[in-house]
């Protein structure tokens, strides 16, 4: 790859051209509606059938949509910035090809690493999520499986291997290994019904509100704990942040978007959009069907709450269309995770056969890696263990897009193009998504941000070893 000369390889700038010349045998077969369904498949996926009852329980209470609508903002400002990048440089990779020419390449690493933390992991956590509302179809039929497949052994409660989890990943690399054109007919078919069984749950539960159990709607905080009042909230908004996060597979595809200068914009905040009426009205009705408490370790509080007051015929359905529809999440996941593995092969940071694509221009090479390695972090972490870690590296990599803004502007017309969108309120708006998304990573627990500061130490170890040696950019 052609570089731009500095006194340190770590902070060589890559041209816009490089990556656009990489990137050239990668397919443009994604529109607005393949965008949307990608976003709001991702995004609307294991999170609204299972953290609004999870926060409710252990953090906010009713306040649950209030946290929900936190963590919308900050994800809304985030979303402009990666708007305006998606739209003027429209690389595999999103935030690891942005930094990497407005940055330098170890920032480009440090962005690239952290969202390599977010997609690892939440395809294990979206799987968990799919095998937990499987595991409670079945015992709703009074069926179970054998102990030993149903659940890993850091569960702790004799599993062996969760064969669920395992079923669902395996069947998402399978159909991705086909290619974007026939995974987009696949999701688009597999959004509109999980949209509509989302509809139908909220017509069904609001017969079944009482509305004592709004009362009181902030609960009173609980000293020493992150329950109840705004610390509730805050600490609530920083689990749920994880449910907004899909609209980055939107960016990282946009390598393989057509005329990404619309297309980009319009599939990130549009998605974004219709995902946060979802999550509010979705978890407004849970709170007032059952007491909030009732939720503490449901991974399955949607299904359960139709069940329980009632509703056994629209339990199943739903049960059915979310373990249908949280397809749509593993394959955003995928998606995403693949083309960054990918661009990091392809730019020699990685081992260099991930950057290999096939004979019909799919990196299938960087897919399989990421299945497995998916597949074993399922097996070392819990579900909510999962769901902290996630959040971790996505509010790094926010970070650094926001600042990459007062970097991009002014090359702006340049030697990069002048996007069909930009981050409106500029300079202000940039500032505040980064302030936005630090103050959500301080309010994660430790465990999350010890793990954090492991990865990146870890990362940063493999760069200075192995990255910074055979990067393309770096070599003459």
């Amino acid at each position: 790859m052609s570089e731009t000369k500095s006194k340190s390889g770590w902070f060589h700038k890559a041209k816009p051209s490089s990556f656009a010349t990489s990137d050239a045998h990668l397919r443009k077969t994604l529109g607005v509606k393949e965008m949307l369904a990608l976003g709001i498949g991702t995004i609307v996926s294991t999170a609204i059938f299972t953290l609004p009852g999870i926060v409710a329980a252990n953090h906010a209470g009713p306040a649950v949509a209030i946290s929900f609508v936190i963590a919308a903002i900050v994800s809304g400002l985030a979303a402009f910035a990666y708007s305006e990048f998606a739209s003027a440089l429209p690389f595999a990779g999103s935030a690891y090809s942005w930094a990497n020419v407005v940055f330098g390449e170890v920032f480009g690493w440090i962005a690239g690493w952290a969202l390599l933390a977010e997609y690892f992991i939440a395809v294990a956590f979206v799987a968990s999520g799919w095998s937990a509302n499987f595991k409670l179809f079945l015992a709703s039929h009074n069926l179970v499986l054998p102990k030993a497949l149903a659940g890993s052994f850091a569960a702790g409660n004799g599993g062996v291997i969760d064969i669920s989890a395992l079923f669902a990943v395996v069947v998402v690399t399978l159909l991705l290994w086909r290619g974007t054109n026939t995974t987009a007919r696949v999701e688009n078919f597999l959004v509109i019904g999980k949209v509509l069984v989302i509809l139908l749950f909220i017509g069904v539960g609001l017969t079944a509100i009482h509305p004592g159990n709004y009362v009181p709607f902030i609960p009173a905080h609980k000293a020493g704990t992150a329950f109840g009042g705004w610390t509730g909230i805050f600490t609530g908004a920083s689990q749920i942040f994880l449910a907004y996060i899909g609209f980055d597979s939107i960016a990282a595809s946009s390598a393989e978007a057509k005329d990404p200068e619309k297309t980009m914009p319009r599939g990130i905040i549009g998605s974004l959009f219709i995902a946060t009426i979802l999550f509010v009205t979705v978890a407004l009705v849970l709170v007032g069907m059952f007491h909030y408490s009732r939720y503490e370790n449901n991974a399955a509080p949607a299904a359960w709450a139709l069940l329980n007051s009632g509703h056994e015929f629209t339990s199943n359905l739903l049960s059915i269309v979310a373990l249908l529809g949280m397809f749509t999440a593993i394959i955003g996941m995928m998606l995403a995770g693949s083309r960054l593995l990918y661009a990091f092969g392809r730019d020699g940071l990685l081992p260099s056969f991930l950057g290999k694509l096939n004979d019909k221009g799919l990196p299938n090479n960087a897919l399989l890696i990421l299945s497995i390695i998916a597949i074993l972090i399922g097996s070392v972490f819990s579900f909510t263990e999962l769901a902290g870690l996630i959040s971790a590296g996505t509010l790094i990599a926010f970070i650094i897009v926001s600042l990459g803004i007062y970097a991009l502007r002014p090359r702006e017309g340049k030697d990069i193009p002048v996007p069909g969108f930009k981050m409106p309120l500029y300079p202000v708006l940039p500032a505040l998504a980064a302030l936005g998304s630090g103050f959500i990573f301080l309010m994660l627990d430790s465990q999350a941000k010890i793990y954090a500061f492991g990865w990146f130490l870890i990362g940063i170890i493999i760069y200075a070893v192995y990255g910074a040696r055979h990067s393309k950019l770096s070599r003459k």
